[in-house]
């Protein structure tokens, strides 16, 4: 392919192209740049895989250190397994991609998205998802693209285009937004508990960007002389097809107005699928059903499933009742509980909606446990993390346990940005907190339920939350111009459905999204409605949740670490650590508290035993405290010799009492006064110019000695 350089303008923040000049084996191969953050995107494809009902499309998005002239550490010095934050990227460069492949595809199909470059300033996830969709058209795979994709972000009142990290950090809203000329495909969002109003206007004014981002590929490919290939559905045999629908329909009708529980209805599906089968097998082998079902044999749980789709859609459409019989927008029944499991936990949250469960559990921990970030971006560290584990009996199936793929990561990941922007500041709450959402059973919105449970899990913690927040998912279902919002969405409506849209916010605004379709796009219309139509099941949620614990416990479990923060100033933090960390390391075994220090000269003290922190407080404060002439102390005497006493009046510093100094009388002898291991009160006399601190006991007001021995009592 000739090489070709292309810039796309976008409000300021340009889009430069390169094609033809890299990766010349791949099907298609793009370039993308903004500022200094330059992505490589490629897509290839292989043969056809026999045997398989799905699109084995496989996407990766890597990040090398290289990229911001870094070095990886550990013994190999090499990238190993890819972070946190490349496995979302992953996911969101997947997401709007995947709905536009068609049905019918089986061809092995793969992205790689890498960050060659990247200036710290333009984060390149959404670059890689624009990137992806030219990658693809330009190896002419069947694709329904173009697709494009923006970040808008908040600042003030003012939307912008692609907004770099710092923006990102100031403004109340980052939000993605991917689509086509259909309309919006996949939307991912965190605000800072935003109007829905508000997060609707982003959305719109994205998909004008996005729409003017998918004319420039479309001008792209006929400057490259590339037709746009029409992606048309393969005509199928109908004979298999009548005979499923005939023996099927009636019974599945059946099944699905008994509205019935999950179990059942399953069940009861599975034995219609057995008994159809158990027909195909009777009949001659001469028949053209028979010998197109053994031809291929997916095609009988296909087809059962495109039939069990169509009634089930239909139902709903002409009917406006759902397969266990509610209305389009009614929540299942809700139930909550906290403190399920024994104190030793320091918090717990289990959250029951339908057949849904979802139990979180929270930990807090200190300063040092925070999670270093050791990838291209520039946050250094995580003092919020939230796990989401989803182990095979939720959905009562026996499979091994694997670590966390890409979902479990990606639902983590959503949870943790809704709860956010309600976590008290690290000024006033310095603890690391980590939640653990354990799905025990699953039947549709379990990030939700994660969402719910953590909420009522960080109360019963007694983490001071400004406030609760809560989740639903709503779902699609779309038939030609007629559409439906479905609320609270169960997994058959998810599995079948065209949309998983979830909102999650404090009854005053948004805290996330993240909207997922199966179809090629949807109208801001249709948005705006299951926006709005999310809104009272949030708060309906809130209400039976806040019935169970309505405001955050007053106190933190007894068995939470008890954290003392303060500062000092950064020049002495070397004195507080000591050569080879020797004097931190006697702070901890004589007092058995952990101490944590920042580079701006914050500390943190904790211990399980309040009185320990206080202890290790009190040492290092002594340590750093600038002394001066006319302070008066509460010391220990330490040494005796013939013509004083050595006090130590703060942590690691003594001073001198001259046995002129120890009363107002002439003291013969200095045992007479003091013995090592008394308690005496001391004011600093005089600081020579080396540093030595001279003592006295005499001349202190009685409002000084209290002021002194109250100061060591705290």
């Amino acid at each position: 392919m000739t090489k070709l350089e292309k810039v796309i303008p976008l409000d300021g923040r340009d889009l430069h192209l390169t094609i033809g000049c890299f990766a010349p084996q791949a099907d298609g191969a793009v370039l993308v740049r903004s500022g200094n953050t330059a992505v490589l995107v490629t897509a290839t494809q292989a043969g056809t895989r026999d045997g398989i009902d799905f699109l084995p499309l496989t996407v990766d998005y890597e990040e090398r250190l290289y990229a911001a002239g870094r070095i990886p550490g550990g013994f190999l010095r090499r990238e190993g397994r890819p972070p946190e934050k490349a496995i979302l990227t992953g996911r969101l460069i997947d997401r709007p991609l995947r709905p536009l492949f068609p049905s019918w595809l089986r061809t092995d199909l793969q992205v790689v998205a890498t960050t060659v470059s990247m200036d710290e300033q333009v984060p390149p996830d959404v670059l890689a998802v624009t990137g992806a969709s030219i990658a693809v058209l330009l190896g002419q795979i069947p694709f329904n693209g173009p697709m494009a994709a923006v970040r808008v972000g908040l600042v003030g009142d003012d939307f912008i285009i692609n907004p770099t990290y710092a923006e990102i950090e100031a403004g109340d809203l980052d939000l993605v937004v991917a689509g086509t000329d259909a309309g919006v495909v996949m939307v991912e969002a965190g605000a800072n508990q935003l109007p829905e109003q508000d997060v609707i206007e982003a959305i719109d004014f994205g998909y004008e960007v996005v729409r003017d981002l998918i004319q420039a590929q479309r001008d792209l490919l006929a400057e490259l002389g590339i037709p746009l290939i029409e992606v048309a559905t393969p005509t199928l045999d109908p004979t298999l097809q009548d005979f499923i629908y005939q023996k099927a329909a009636g019974p599945i009708q059946a099944v699905l107005q008994r509205f019935e529980p999950k179990t059942i209805r399953d069940a009861a599906l599975d034995e219609v699928q057995a008994a159809i089968g158990q027909d195909i097998n009777s009949l001659d082998e001469t028949d053209p059903v028979y010998l197109a079902a053994t031809a291929s044999p997916k095609a009988l749980p296909t087809l059962f499933k495109s039939v069990t789709k169509k009634l089930m859609r239909q139902q709903i459409i002409e009917k406006g009742v759902r397969v266990d019989g509610r209305q389009l927008d009614e929540v299942r029944p809700i139930s909550c509980d906290v403190g399920v499991l024994p104190t030793r936990v320091h918090g717990t949250g289990l959250f029951n909606r339908g057949l849904t469960q979802v139990m979180s559990v929270v930990t807090l921990g200190t300063p040092g446990d925070a999670q270093e970030m050791d990838d291209l971006h520039p946050d250094e560290e995580k003092r919020y993390l939230h796990h989401y584990n989803f182990p095979p009996y939720s959905v009562g199936e026996a499979r091994p346990m694997r670590s966390p793929g890409r979902r479990e990561i990606g639902h983590g990941a959503l949870a943790e940005r809704a709860l956010i922007p309600v976590l008290p500041p690290q000024q006033e709450f310095p603890y690391v907190i980590r939640v653990v959402s354990e799905v025990l059973s699953s039947d549709g919105s379990t990030s939700m339920g994660s969402v719910c449970g953590s909420t009522l899990a960080l109360m019963d913690a007694g983490i001071p939350i400004l406030k609760p927040v809560s989740g639903a998912a709503m779902g699609l279902i779309k038939e030609g111009e007629e559409v439906r919002i479905l609320t609270d969405i169960q997994g058959i409506e998810d599995f079948l459905g065209d949309m998983d849209f979830k909102v999650a916010g404090t009854e005053t605004g948004i805290t996330a999204l993240q909207m997922d379709m199966k179809i090629t796009g949807l109208p801001l219309d249709v948005i705006t409605q299951a926006i709005q139509q999310a809104r009272p099941a949030r708060l309906h949620i809130l209400e039976k949740m806040l019935a169970c614990l309505p405001t955050s416990r007053s106190h933190l479990s007894p068995f939470a670490p008890r954290l003392i923060s303060f500062k000092i100033e950064p020049e002495l933090i070397g004195l507080v650590i000591g050569p080879g960390g020797k004097m931190i390391k006697s702070i901890t075994e004589e007092t058995g508290a952990k101490v944590d220090i920042q580079d701006d000269g914050t500390v943190t003290v904790s211990a399980i035993d309040e009185d320990k922190a206080k202890r290790a407080r009190s040492i290092i404060q002594g340590l750093t405290r600038k002394i001066n002439t006319g302070d008066v102390f509460l010391g220990k005497v330490t040494r005796v010799i013939p013509i004083g006493a050595f006090v130590e009046f703060l942590p690691n510093k003594e001073g001198m009492i001259h046995i002129s100094q120890l009363a107002e009388y002439r003291v013969g002898k200095v045992e007479d006064e003091v013995n090592v291991g008394d308690e005496v009160i001391v004011k600093i006399r005089e600081i020579d110019p080396r540093g030595r601190v001279n003592l006295t006991r005499l001349g202190i007001h009685p409002d000084e000695a209290v002021a002194a021995r109250t100061v060591v009592a705290e």
